[in-house]
């Protein structure tokens, strides 16, 4: 039966990497996909750029008022799967649209994205997604501290802010995203540390983190 999925986690987990990973598996055996992503999301332009530095261009951009079945339909014949970067900024009617084309066209369709904005508020489209996917999995990476990071700070200028248009794409200005731990999280927010991004991008080591599945 196909699924749909919905591959969610914090900022620089490795999202784009494994969907362009899943992509050259489907390819290495001979079938095709059908990459996607919403227009929403300009870093890249019409391209999917993974944090590697890994970069292929998309096979169709998705416009908020875009219905999924008039741009996937015509491409079914020919792909065994679809798959959607930075689904977080799909409509919730797409996010349904696309649960019914998977269970109607029988096409699996796996989409990755954020769970939750810098103010630990849902997306309207990944709200839906995490309603109607058939599969829920969890991409992890850890915070500067060492514990497995579930939040994601907004960095203007290095500065962490909560406050701000939902939308706002990294590494575009002075806006940088960061994910870090609940904990973590709530202290900055509360003003009783300071995230300082320099610091953390050298802090964190193979022998110096805790195991990002353990739950402290």
């Amino acid at each position: 039966m196909a699924k749909l999925y919905y591959i969610h986690g914090a900022m620089n987990c490795g999202k784009s990497t494994n969907l362009l990973q899943v992509a050259h598996n489907y390819e290495e055996r001979g079938m095709r996909v059908l990459l996607m992503k919403p227009s929403t999301d300009t870093k890249g332009d019409a391209s999917i750029m993974s944090r590697l530095g890994v970069t292929r261009r998309v096979d169709v951009l998705i416009r908020p008022g875009d219905r999924m079945g008039d741009l996937v339909a015509p491409h079914l014949a020919h792909v065994g799967c679809v798959l959607i970067d930075e689904a977080q900024f799909l409509t919730p009617r797409q996010a349904e649209e696309l649960h019914e084309l998977v269970h109607t066209r029988h096409v699996p369709c796996m989409c990755y994205g954020l769970k939750i904005d810098f103010r630990a508020a849902g997306f309207p489209g990944s709200s839906r997604l995490l309603e109607l996917a058939d599969e829920i999995r969890e991409l992890r990476t850890i915070c500067q501290c060492g514990r497995r990071a579930t939040m994601n700070l907004r960095l203007v200028n290095g500065v962490a802010t909560f406050s701000g248009s939902q939308v706002e794409v990294d590494d575009q200005g002075d806006i940088r995203y960061v994910s870090v731990c609940g904990d973590c999280f709530y202290k900055i927010r509360n003003g009783e540390m300071r995230y300082d991004y320099g610091e953390a991008m050298g802090k964190a080591s193979p022998t110096d983190v805790t195991d990002p599945d353990d739950p402290a």
